[in-house]
């Protein structure tokens, strides 16, 4: 009996995480922010060169995935901060550059278009 218990629990233990999705509605949301910085014209700031909003937007996208694999997301604003707001690999916070306007942390930045999303 004892050890059928720890066979399964070492199961359970070893087993692989399924991989979960995020829910529908933050999904859109985040696919409504990744829209709105890649058409936005603004640049966007990864360990110090400058990328054009389609390049971020398929950085971020690969961030996206990776978080849903490991089950570490829930919301657009669990999303913006671990995977849209910093780099994993330095830890140096993105920047978004807008024209002539000053950069500003793209947490900052996705959080303001968030708010904008969710007001329309």
């Amino acid at each position: 009996m004892m050890r059928r218990l720890l066979t399964a629990a070492a199961a359970l233990v070893l087993a692989p995480a399924t991989a979960a999705p995020l829910p529908a509605p933050a999904r859109a949301e985040v696919d409504a922010l990744l829209a709105r910085l890649q058409s936005s014209g603004c640049q966007f700031n990864r360990n110090g060169t400058w990328y054009s909003g389609a390049e971020a937007k398929a950085h971020l996208q690969r961030k996206m995935e990776y978080l849903e694999k490991k089950d570490m997301v829930r919301s657009a604003e669990q999303f913006i901060e671990l995977g849209a707001a910093a780099s994993s690999s330095s830890g140096k916070p993105y920047m978004v550059r807008c024209g002539a306007d000053a950069a500003i942390e793209s947490k900052a930045w996705l959080g303001a278009e968030l708010k904008a999303i969710r007001a329309r």
